[in-house]
């Protein structure tokens, strides 16, 4: 994992006081076997790293680096190039270093590499990419046992399996949930998919036995290469943060949301070679608008400055398993006009899979502010992007869920509302309702539980047939995208129509009917 703490930078975790010199050139791999041969020349301008350092690689392809005796050497894919992908559509773009291999620990680590070879070499293969492309994103598959590897797959999996028009995925943290034995299980369910995938670490992902945050990666390197990386597609530069300290440096217990000083400079460095009109994507697993999650002041300050030149800017976490839109404005932290958009999506595994079962035994696991499990696409256009979010076993256009009660008695003193839970709304948006045609009327965001979500807790605990229902849900919590709006009980007895119109913060309409009976 890779972090830091509230007041005081965390020490790299390798000494720049370099063993060795690592070198080797980036180069054409025309004939596509992975290795350099005579005739193959090397690509110029290309930036390696060795988790902190940057350098580009010269005319001839060639580079250097310092480094240590636990290390990853990296090529930062250029646009218009791709890496290679092993067996298992994994991207193949680094070379670990530790001769002695990863300590013993409970779950198996990377094996002795032996003495640092002549030449690390990364082969690339020019590719046409284009400036529009659309990226799959999973919040937190979070697989605890093969029963939620089969939820996972009957869930996600078998509606992007083979899925066409889409560039890449990436998962963003807790792939599996502690049991680090299941990296091969959730790879061989994300390979289906059919597309290169990125992975990023989460708390669930680390070597809890690890007495240092610096070891606390060694099963995840073995399984998926790097914990903090970038590359870049089209016009858009990704930067992937590992932002779990592991053991907290507070108290030694737990974990801590944040970066360490090698990672900031990692950052600092590698943007120092990104063209100023690329977009810039951050991805980390603990989302850093959330003091809860201890993210510091500090931090985000030094990732702001970072990227205050570059006009286009998004960041995106999980953990949560919540999902909300956070936008940072000019002030003591963010340093430009336009507002930051941080994007902390919802998980592919929604509420740990708990609550009640689907007619196919599935828990429905609805997330705790009512979010439904699903999968994001970012669409990007250029250097601009456009987000989806896809509920799971829905079609695409449903994006938001009406609550109403089912009936009301005409003419009655009691107060009855709709409520709209918008599931990418965020705080400016517009969502609207009206009943049987008439009047558009706007709905009032309010920030509370999701009358949805506490009936499904209550129906949970209501029904005693165990092959019903899953885990406890788990408890509510006030969700950042719902609007309500008062329902009027003086009208004609029978049924009525309520339609609700929201429009998303790119300027996009969805719209959604419901229907309730008012009852003599």
């Amino acid at each position: 994992m890779r972090k830091f703490s509230f007041f005081i930078l965390i020490l790299t975790s390798f000494s720049l006081h370099a063993q060795t010199t690592a070198s080797g050139y980036v180069f054409n791999d025309t004939n596509g076997n992975g290795k350099r041969d005579q005739t193959e020349k090397g690509i110029p301008n290309v930036s390696v790293t060795n988790g902190q350092e940057v350098v580009r690689s010269n005319s001839k392809g060639f580079y250097q680096l310092p480094i240590g005796n636990d290390n990853i050497i990296s090529v930062i894919k250029p646009t218009g190039y791709q890496v290679p992908l092993n067996a298992d559509n994994l991207p193949q773009y680094y070379y670990i270093h530790k001769p002695q291999g990863s300590p013993i620990l409970k779950y198996k680590g990377v094996p002795p590499t032996g003495p640092l070879p002549k030449s690390i070499d990364f082969a690339l293969k020019p590719s046409t990419e284009k400036d529009n492309y659309t990226a799959l994103i999973f919040g937190d598959p979070q697989v605890y046992n093969q029963e939620q590897v089969d939820y996972f797959v009957r869930d996600v999996i078998t509606e992007v399996e083979g899925i066409k028009d889409v560039s890449f995925g990436i998962s963003m943290g807790d792939e599996v949930g502690d049991k680090l034995d299941l990296f091969p299980a959730y790879t061989a369910a994300v390979k289906r998919v059919g597309i290169p995938w990125y992975n990023m670490m989460g708390n669930h992902d680390l070597d809890a036995d690890a007495t240092t945050d610096s070891l606390s990666d060694e099963s995840f390197e073995a399984h998926f290469g790097p914990t903090t990386y970038a590359f870049n597609y089209g016009k858009v530069h990704f930067i992937v943060l590992d932002d779990v300290l592991y053991p907290d440096p507070r108290d030694g217990r737990g974990y801590y949301g944040g970066l360490r000083e090698d990672q900031l400079k990692f950052v600092e460095n590698d943007l120092k070679h990104v063209p100023k009109d690329y977009l810039i994507v951050m991805t980390m697993h603990i989302p850093m608008s959330e003091p809860e999650f201890l993210f510091s002041s500090s931090t985000r300050k030094r990732l702001f400055n970072a990227i205050k030149d570059f006009p286009n800017t998004l960041s995106i976490s999980a953990h949560t398993h919540m999902q909300r839109q956070d936008f940072y404005v000019k002030g003591t932290e963010w340093l430009q006009d336009k507002p930051h958009h941080h994007f902390n999506i919802g998980t592919a595994s929604g509420d740990f899979y708990s609550g009640l079962s689907d007619k196919n035994g599935t828990p429905i696991s609805t997330m705790r502010d009512g979010t439904p499990k699903g999968y994001g696409f970012i669409h990007f256009k250029g250097n601009q992007y456009v987000i989806d979010y896809k509920v799971a076993g829905k079609d695409a256009a449903e994006q938001m869920r009406i609550t109403a009660p089912e009936k009301l008695k005409r003419n009655s003193d009691t107060l009855a509302y709709v409520y709209v839970n918008f599931y990418t709304g965020a705080k400016n948006d517009k969502v609207q309702y009206r009943i049987d045609g008439n009047q558009w009327k706007n709905l009032e965001q309010s920030t509370e539980f999701d009358p949805f979500y506490l009936s499904e807790v209550a129906t949970w605990k209501s029904i005693t047939d165990k092959k019903l229902k899953a885990r406890r849900p788990s408890n509510p919590a006030k969700s950042t995208h719902l609007w309500k709006g008062p329902i009027p009980t003086n009208l004609s007895a029978g049924e009525h129509t309520i339609e609700v119109k929201a429009t998303d913060m790119f300027n996009r309409p969805f719209t959604q009917k419901n229907s309730f009976v008012i009852t003599e």
